[in-house]
Parts: C-alpha cells; sequence; structure tokens
C-alpha cells in the first residue's frame, strides 16, 4: 500500500550557541571526535555485513559451515547469537560505547543496515562495490534528539543536541526551511532520523522531516508522456496538447560557454603567481566547476517543477517517459551527450517531485 506521507531532507546550518571561547572548543572537539568515530564505525559495520551475507556463498568452505545466517535460539540451523539487526550493534557497542551516545549508535547501526539492504542484490551480482564512508560523513541521531526553540528575535530557531547548544543561520532564507523548522517546532510535522555534518569547519543539519502528500485531484487514466532530449529538455504530451519545456539554447549553449570559460582560465592557470601552492592557483577553475554545477542543478529542478505542475493542471495521475532506455544505451556510446545531457539527473528530480504529489512514474 502506498504511503500517504513522504520524507523531506533540509540542509540547515548551524553555528554553536556559546560565547565562552573554551568551551566552545570543547563543544567542536566533541563533535569531530564523534565525526572520527562514526566514519570508522559505518566501515567496520559495513564489511560485517558484507562478510554475513557472502558467507553462504563461499564454496571453498565446508559444508558444515555454510549454514543460515539467523539466530540460533530461534531457528536451530542460525549461526548467530542474537538477531541479524543485532549482531552490527554489539559491535558498535564492543568499540565505541563511551566514545558515542547510545542514541548515534542505534542511528547509526538501522542505517547501515538500511544501506546495505538497499544494495544487497548489486552486491551479490557483483555489480557494485562496497560503499566507503569518508571522514565528512555526517552523524546520524534520532529525532526525538532535536529540541527546537524559537531565538529571543524570532528569526531564526535555537535547538538542543546531546546537551551542545546550536542556533540555525537561515539568512535571507528563500525556501521553505523557516517554515517547516516552525512546523515541527508546533508538532505539526514529525522529525525522523537526521544527521549533523562538518564540511570544511562549518556544521549543517541535514533534518528529515515526515509531511504528508499534497492531495490533487488526479486521475490514472489520464497518462503523460514526455520524451526528454538535447534539444528540447522536455517534451510532454496530454490527449491532444503538447508543451515543449527549456530549448537547446537555454541549457546546452550556456553550459557549454561555461566549460570554455574554464578552459580559457585553465590554459592561463600556467602563468598565475606561484608562491601560495596548487589552492590558490586552481581557484578559478574551482570557482568555474562550481558554477556550471549550479546552473545545470538549477535548470533541472526549474524543467521537472515545470512538467509536474502541467500534469497536476492535466490531472496527469500517469507520467510516461518514452523510449528513455534506448536514449541512454546512445548517449553512453556519444562522449559529448554522456557530458552534457544529464538525464539521470532530470530524471531523479522528476521522480522526487511526482512522489510528492502522488504522480506513478513509468520509464520505457
Amino acid at each position: 500500500m502506498e504511503k500517504d506521507t513522504l520524507i523531506l531532507t533540509r540542509k540547515v546550518q548551524l553555528y554553536l550557541d556559546c560565547d565562552d571561547k573554551e568551551q566552545r572548543s570543547e563543544y567542536y572537539k566533541k563533535l569531530f571526535e564523534w565525526q572520527d568515530v562514526v566514519y570508522r564505525g559505518s566501515n567496520m559495520v559495513m564489511t560485517h555485513q558484507f562478510i554475513q551475507e557472502q558467507m553462504k556463498d563461499l564454496i571453498y568452505l565446508r559444508d558444515e559451515v555454510k549454514v543460515k545466517l539467523g539466530d540460533f535460539k530461534k531457528d536451530p540451523e542460525g549461526i548467530f547469537t542474537s538477531s541479524k539487526m543485532h549482531t552490527t550493534y554489539r559491535i558498535l557497542s564492543l568499540y565505541f560505547k563511551g566514545k558515542l551516545p547510545s542514541d548515534i549508535l542505534s542511528s547509526m547501526n538501522m542505517t547501515l543496515n538500511r544501506a546495505f539492504s538497499t544494495d544487497r542484490v548489486a552486491y551479490w551480482k557483483g555489480e557494485k562495490s562496497l560503499r566507503n564512508y569518508k571522514k565528512d560523513m555526517p552523524i546520524p541521531f534520532g529525532g526525538n534528539q532535536v529540541k527546537l526553540s524559537n531565538d529571543e528575535k524570532g528569526w531564526d530557531f535555537k535547538l538542543q543536541l546531546f546537551k551542545i547548544p546550536f542556533r540555525t543561520y537561515l539568512g535571507k532564507d528563500r525556501s521553505d526551511k523557516r517554515v517547516l523548522l516552525q512546523r515541527a517546532l508546533v508538532g505539526q510535522i514529525k522529525i525522523c532520523t537526521s544527521s549533523i555534518q562538518i564540511v570544511k569547519g562549518k556544521i549543517f543539519l541535514l533534518l528529515a522531516l515526515e509531511l504528508p502528500k499534497k492531495q490533487h485531484e488526479l486521475k490514472d487514466h489520464i497518462i503523460a508522456e514526455a520524451s526528454l532530449s538535447v534539444e528540447h529538455p522536455i517534451t510532454v504530451s496530454i490527449d491532444k496538447d503538447s508543451y515543449q519545456i527549456g530549448n537547446k539554447e537555454e541549457f546546452l549553449y550556456r553550459r557549454l560557454a561555461l566549460q570554455a570559460a574554464r578552459q580559457r582560465l585553465q590554459k592561463a592557470a600556467t602563468f598565475n603567481k606561484g608562491g601560495h601552492g596548487r589552492k590558490k592557483k586552481m581557484k578559478s577553475l574551482e570557482h568555474y566547476n562550481e558554477k556550471e554545477k549550479l546552473y545545470v542543478d538549477s535548470r533541472l529542478h526549474l524543467y521537472s517543477r515545470r512538467l509536474i505542475d502541467i500534469c497536476v493542471k492535466s490531472e496527469a495521475g500517469t507520467l510516461l517517459l518514452v523510449n528513455q532506455t534506448n536514449k541512454e544505451e546512445f548517449a553512453k556510446e556519444d562522449e559529448f551527450l554522456l557530458r552534457n545531457w544529464s538525464y539521470y539527473g532530470l530524471i531523479e528530480k522528476i521522480k522526487y517531485k511526482a512522489n510528492m504529489v502522488g504522480i506513478n512514474v513509468i520509464v520505457e
């Protein structure tokens, strides 16, 4: 049965709400220690999960070894002394109990088990390598740990996490972050398992919120047929009506112009003044890399939003992406298309926005 709710994640910048320099230093030290433990523990758990899953397929072991991966108390053929989920929690407790709050350990274990279950078939087929977590990975925790409150000015928010005081920085906030935080504060929406991430000294809260889906009068028998291409990012037909969203000049030419500007800077970087290392020489190139990425992401969000708005207006309950599989295979052989046609990112954004309003997406 399809769920009536969906999980939204919003990235909110945080500051430590503490004026004492020594205390702030202690808070930062604790957060960095937690991040290091989470990254090491996550890789350890994924390794144990992989070994457990592959053990029954190790044909070079004795037959007595290849038994069921389950709790021997519930199944005579099982080899575990507890449930499969609890085995990895015991590993985390053994090595990191006292170094991390128990809520973080539990959230880590749940998140990692869910991630492994998602990819387990691909691991078994050899189509995917085991996930490898890096040092800047987020620190997960249960949603009940977030204690929100309004600040004195009523503009940003304060929150307590494991007795560490934070305050949000929303800036101009052209998105819906402030509204969602206010709704979470008064209990209108539920805060789910979230996380904190430290990137280049900045602290970010990856806040997961459970929201009800927007209810629209959609009819499953009304089908919108959409085609993705370079000439027109999206062409959609509903009954006798046809719409074109975006064009080649708007998307591709602007992207190529950014790439050309980057190439000119790359050639000129040889003559940049030295003395400050590689980072200073490459600063302008990194700027254009980020600029292209943000431009493409912005366009794809705009195109996918327009498509879903058209479907909702036409009451189309089914969205069919036609001939997409063939186009993807063709794009893999064309280096230019593979580099500049962001079909995969566009499809992911279409699916995400369609799920929010209850539209069924079918990819042919």
